[in-house]
């Protein structure tokens, strides 16, 4: 068994999507939620999975330099188009957790309708 918690962030950026036959959609904003779960075997010493202030210090410190930012602007996003799927990979490749926690999803919400999930730990 295995207990599970998350957290959601939120940050607003504009983007533009490098379209199938090479051109750019037009500039345009969301404001972006997300939501990172993870996981462990055990609980700790004092009963919880890992401290919630702790997760949300951790995806705040990859979320917030996104904030009020162009994503295709960012080192981050320069030669990778910024999907919400390639958001939310970007978040699970650089979040580093504690030892013994696992990284289960983190889905990215572009509006209340659409999201990307990624599944780290998939290997499909």
């Amino acid at each position: 068994m295995a207990y599970l918690i998350r957290t959601t962030r939120r940050f607003s950026a504009a983007h533009q999507l490098r379209l199938y036959d090479g051109s750019l959609e037009p500039v345009h904003g969301h404001n972006w939620r997300v939501t990172v779960s993870v996981s462990a075997e055990q609980l700790d010493a004092i009963g919880v999975v890992m401290d919630f202030h702790e997760l949300e210090r951790l995806v705040d410190g990859i979320v917030q330099p996104m904030h009020n930012r162009h994503l295709n602007e960012l080192p981050a996003f320069v030669d990778l188009n910024p999907s919400a799927e390639n958001v939310a990979g970007y978040v699970a490749q650089t979040l580093q957790l504690p030892t013994g926690i696992s990284l289960r999803t983190v889905e990215v919400w572009e509006t209340d309708d659409n999201s990307a999930v990624i599944e780290p730990d998939r290997g499909n």
